[in-house]
């Protein structure tokens, strides 16, 4: 039985950020910071299913595609990486890119990757602060410069990079070609109002993220058998003894605890293991229903679904 306050594993990245505020205050000395993991307090308590991380971008990343389990699994790792992206904060000009702009075959998709022109095939779209976009495994993608954002994963290292703007790093160009999926990205399904302050914006096989909204002074419970993440994005709140504000995570497993809600609301994210949705994760309590029914005009609206061109509308 577990409610505890994440630990966060620093990531250094070529393409990072030394200006991580307000989301950590670390300094970076002068380093660039590319990722930060949120872990188990406990060093040595067992690999969670899932990894939250935050990204920040001042280069952009490689463009690259994630295996499916089967595939991962018969190449001795543990399973795939499917992922998901809420943006938190992204440059006027910011970009991702999601999917290939039209269908190749394989020996066309492994032409346009030793030649580097891969990075004129792929699918980039404005990205926007509140943008949610979904990776499955085997979707060529990447993220561009000037954007912060939150990630939940498969547990998974497995990435094989196609393009990667010429920092000297291996290219996987015979695995990429093996799992990727060539051509446009899939639509995602629309989002899933679950109640006034819960939305599901994407529901897996592999987990469920939705985003909340808390009204300030709210109460609320956290109730998970398996394990969850709550990332406070906006506002703060205590978790049982725990407060956390903007950029901290709390890790729950087989427990329950009120959430008070601060007096500025709490705008966060929850990630559970797929594929259903738990309607009891996250409850008002009883006493409080009715003074805080409403979601209040001082919170954020809720973020803007990243909808993938249909094949027919790319170009």
């Amino acid at each position: 039985m577990t409610i505890e306050l994440a630990s966060v594993e620093i990531k250094r990245k070529p393409w990072g950020s030394t200006d991580l505020l307000p989301w950590n205050g670390t300094s970076t000395d002068g380093m660039p910071v590319g990722e930060l993991w949120f872990q188990r307090a406990n060093a040595t308590a067992p690999d969670t299913a899932l990894l939250l991380k935050l990204l920040f971008t001042t280069e952009p990343l490689s463009i690259q595609v994630h295996p499916d389990d089967t595939f991962a699994r018969s190449i001795g790792l543990a399973n795939g990486k499917t992922e998901a992206w809420y943006i938190l904060s992204a440059a006027p000009d910011a970009q991702v890119a999601l999917g290939l702009k039209h269908v190749l075959s394989s020996s066309q998709l492994r032409s346009t990757i030793a030649d580097g022109s891969i990075v004129d095939m792929v699918q980039w779209h404005a990205a926007r602060a509140g943008d949610v976009v979904f990776v499955p495994a085997g979707t060529i993608h990447a993220i561009g410069a000037g954007i912060v954002l939150a990630e939940v994963q498969q547990r998974s290292d497995a990435t094989f990079r196609v393009f990667d703007y010429g920092r000297q790093r291996e290219l996987h160009i015979d695995n990429a070609v093996a799992v990727a999926v060539a051509g446009p990205a899939k639509c995602q399904s629309p989002p899933m109002q679950l109640d006034e302050a819960r939305k599901a914006v994407v529901l897996d096989a592999h987990f469920v993220l939705e985003q909340v909204e808390f009204l300030p002074g709210s109460v609320w419970t956290i109730d998970v058998q398996k394990e969850a993440w709550l990332l406070a994005i906006g506002g703060s709140a205590r978790v049982g003894a725990i407060k956390i504000a903007p950029g901290e995570a709390i890790f729950a497993e087989g427990d329950r605890a009120d959430i008070q809600v601060g007096d500025r609301g709490l705008k966060a994210l929850l990630a559970y293991a797929g594929p259903h949705v738990d309607p009891g994760a996250l409850k008002q309590r009883r006493d409080n229903v009715g003074h805080h029914s409403s979601l209040a005009p001082s919170i954020a609206a809720l973020p803007e679904y990243f909808p993938p061109k249909t094949p027919e509308a790319q170009t």
